[in-house]
């Protein structure tokens, strides 16, 4: 038989290695029933914000088995004793009595003695109950150093976001919160486990608040906290928690200087907006008069953020994460890094992912379709320096795959914004005539960083006649070496030499084709080349629009990075 010892270090060795949250279990036998105990092993979040040991519960199941107390000591008796883990203090026995005493009673047995059954032999072991821990769990914080190193971190709380607002029920506008609040706040260890939707009564967001309330600690609700009869969430939230609301001195102090008007003079339903609940706090509002509520009760925590993006993204940034850093603990953002794709769809890319570059298990990946643009993110559990290193040898086997269809390495740079480094980069500039796009290309341009040193300029015209007129160019081309170029070339041409341009995109009249409409696109290049190509597109809404600005961009690029005729 192994050695009182030997089976310590064995039971240790087994159990010790693995890295994910788990259970062990000794069956036992206390006067005339058996109890199961649970040792389980918490999360490392959880080790990580509390820095005292793991700890140890017990759930207790009955079962008929014989009698055996205290002081009966078999012939077969094992002794599990010894140095290998240390011995229990009067101070460890105490605190460990206290955490198994609220599920189970050791009437007849002394502190750290369990009658044990094992495969139909009776055995009493005698057992340190401190011993017992550091068998099943380690020793505390060389455990909590290991698995910081090995084991992705837990979320630390779930969370469940309430959308208040008809205008998004009726379609008028999406829902960009959700997105917004589960790409920041997953990062930093916490689990959105759901998002609703609902109109502006108060009747329906007390229904949502409660159904969020049984899935969730922490809930997020959205809009209604503005100065409209409409804005009626602060109300609905005090009505559900029961948490009196009342004017905050700092508040109002801060919103009568916005408005240079002293506090006594401020409109009622501005006043409105300083009331913050007794029982929490709130969050500054750095671009609008709404603070953000927060509601604390001992079972959970509501936090109200205002509706407008402009107004709840930066006080998410600036406030919120502080706050919840605070209440429940955060983890920092793991490293990650952003890819994103043109010319590719999503499922293209996540197959070419799959064929020739394996993602490690614990790569957590990530991605968005947009307007025919595709981002893929990266992220790792940890920020350590052989974590961007990983990242860093990922990026370049997706980039020997799809660095062709890769119009940036980041999340913040667009398109747009490639295309207008690439120009200048090569120190030249882009002179534009839309007609089918009723100006969507030269509005996107205008949008990016650095614009106006590559934009030369932009003709826009409801027609081709209109255009012509625009460039100056005559009916009746004067000879017949340009009556066989097609229309949308010639005024490609025409704005690069009025523009003084070297490059220059026409985008012509919207044509009827099978199955839709197309329109023909035509870029010139500083040499004086002109390609021209027919584009499906269906530009009467928003999104195919956008598509078409896409593929005409990645167009540009392809041909501004390799400069061949025909890059596409």
């Amino acid at each position: 038989m192994p050695s009182p010892y030997s089976r310590s270090i064995a039971l240790r060795q087994k159990l010790a290695p693995r890295p994910s949250a788990w259970e062990t279990e000794v069956s036992g036998i206390h006067g005339p029933r058996t109890s199961r105990f649970h040792a389980s092993r918490q999360g490392r979040a959880d080790r990580v914000a509390s820095p005292g040991p793991p700890a140890l519960t017990m759930v207790v199941s009955r079962a008929r088995a014989p009698s055996i107390h205290a002081g009966q000591t078999p012939a077969t008796q094992t002794i599990v004793k010894g140095r290998a883990f240390g011995d229990a203090t009067p101070r460890d026995k105490a605190e460990m009595g206290r955490t198994m005493r609220p599920r189970t009673q050791f009437n007849r047995c002394e502190y750290g003695v369990m009658a044990m059954k094992s495969n139909g032999t009776r055995r009493v072991c005698q057992v340190h109950l401190l011993l017992l821990l550091f068998a099943t769990i380690g020793w505390p914080r060389a455990s909590a150093a290991a698995v910081s190193e090995s084991e992705p971190a837990a979320a630390l709380v779930r969370y469940l976001i309430v959308v208040t607002g008809g205008e998004l029920l009726a379609g008028d506008y999406a829902d960009g919160h959700t997105v917004f609040l589960t790409r920041t706040l997953r990062p930093l260890g916490l689990e959105c486990v759901g998002s609703l939707i609902v109109d502006d009564r108060h009747a329906e967001i007390q229904e949502a608040l409660r159904f969020a309330a049984g899935r969730a600690s922490l809930i997020l609700i959205t809009g209604g906290l503005g100065p409209t009869d409409n804005d009626i969430t602060r109300e609905a939230l005090r009505d559900f928690t029961g948490i009196a609301l009342q004017e905050h001195p700092d508040v109002l102090a801060a919103m009568a200087r916005r408005f240079s008007t002293p506090i006594d003079q401020l409109r009622a339903n501005l006043r409105r907006q300083s009331q913050t609940p007794v029982q929490g706090t709130y969050l500054k509002n750095s671009a609008g008069t709404a603070v953000g509520l927060v509601f604390e009760t001992p079972q959970r925590v509501i936090v109200a953020l205002p509706g407008p993006p402009r107004e709840l993204q930066p006080m998410v940034q600036e406030e919120l994460i502080p706050y919840l850093s605070r209440r429940f603990g955060t983890r920092p953002p793991g490293a990650a890094i952003t890819l994103r794709f043109v010319g590719l769809g999503q499922s293209q890319i996540d197959q070419t992912l799959k064929e020739h570059v394996p993602l490690p298990p614990e790569v957590i990946t990530s991605s968005q379709f947009e307007g025919n643009r595709v981002d893929f993110t990266f992220t790792l559990p940890r920020d350590t320096p052989a974590d961007r290193a990983q990242l860093q040898e990922l990026k370049t086997k997706v980039l020997r795959h799809l660095g062709d269809n890769t119009y940036a390495e980041d999340g913040t740079t667009s398109l747009e914004d490639c295309v207008v480094k690439l120009l200048a980069a090569r120190g030249e500039t882009l002179a534009l005539a839309e007609i089918g796009s009723g100006g969507a290309l030269a509005a996107a341009l205008t949008g990016a960083r650095e614009a106006q040193g590559a934009l030369a300029g932009a003709h826009v015209a409801p027609t081709p006649e209109r255009m012509r007129h625009l460039l100056s160019l005559p009916e009746q081309p004067p000879n017949g070496d340009t009556a066989s170029i097609p229309l949308t070339q010639q005024f490609a041409r025409a704005a690069a030499e009025e523009a003084a341009s070297q490059w220059a995109v026409a985008i012509g009249e919207i044509r009827p084709a099978s199955g839709g409409s197309s329109l023909e696109v035509a870029w010139r290049r500083p040499d004086g080349r002109v390609e021209s190509r027919s584009v499906r597109a269906q530009v009467s809404d928003a999104s195919g629009r956008a598509r078409l600005i896409t593929e005409v961009l990645d167009q540009l690029r392809r041909r501004l990075r390799q400069g061949a005729p025909d890059a596409s």
